[in-house]
């Protein structure tokens, strides 16, 4: 199938869901892009902050990027002017350079709180109560351009459905929990991004409002 057939058959499965898709565009050439772009995409998601910095001059400027991967203090300033969305944010080290970077371009930076939900000591992310520590700690509402809106999170990589379906579930329980405590200003539960190409059908179904897809699209490297 084409990479517009894959994405027709994929927002269709969202029509009727509060769920939006982001095309995970790591390692694809810009011809790809702008083919996904041409099928209607808009947000796309990247791994890596060199790659992004500099694709996006080459594709239309509507395009909402998003930075899925890793983020590095030091490399924060080169997706400030433009990024849309960070998913991954992992420390108040990592939250203050994205506030500094910010201030520095004159906008406010949406950020996602990355949840250490798997059974994988490879992937990033707070605790729950790490979290908790962190939105309740005052040191996120001294932070005048970024605003945290949701949470994210990476299911163990398993065969086991009933496994992932676990953690994504829990990942949405705490984030109605934040819903429904007192918040900072600049703190709101809006996006709850998970689910990847092999599992996001389990996401949408445990209430995700954002799907990283990227080989269910492009078709693997």
């Amino acid at each position: 199938m084409s990479i517009h057939e894959n994405i027709a058959a994929i927002e269709k499965q969202l029509q009727h869901t509060h769920c939006q898709l982001i095309a995970v565009t790591k390692t694809k050439p810009v011809e790809m892009l702008k083919e996904a772009y041409d099928a209607g995409c808009k947000q796309f998601g990247e791994n890596r902050v060199q790659e992004m910095q500099e694709k996006q001059p080459l594709l239309p400027s509507d395009i909402q990027w998003h930075l899925i991967g890793h983020l590095q203090t030091n490399k924060v300033k080169y997706i400030a002017p433009f990024v849309a969305l960070i998913h991954s944010v992992d420390s108040l080290k990592l939250l203050e350079e994205i506030d500094k970077q910010a201030a520095k371009n004159n906008r406010t930076i949406n950020c996602l709180l990355q949840l250490f939900i798997a059974q994988e000591e490879t992937k990033f992310g707070l605790s729950f109560e790490e979290a908790e520590e962190l939105i309740s700690s005052g040191s996120i509402e001294s932070l005048k351009h970024t605003q945290i809106v949701g949470l994210m999170g990476m299911a163990t990589f398993t065969e086991d459905q009933n496994q992932i379906r676990q953690e994504f579930r829990s990942l949405k329980q705490f984030f109605e929990k934040l819903k429904n405590t007192s918040l900072p200003a600049n703190v709101r539960m809006q996006e709850l991004s998970m689910g990847m190409s092999g599992d996001y059908e389990i996401a949408i179904e445990e209430g995700s409002t954002l799907i990283r897809v990227g080989s269910a699209i492009f078709g693997s490297r």
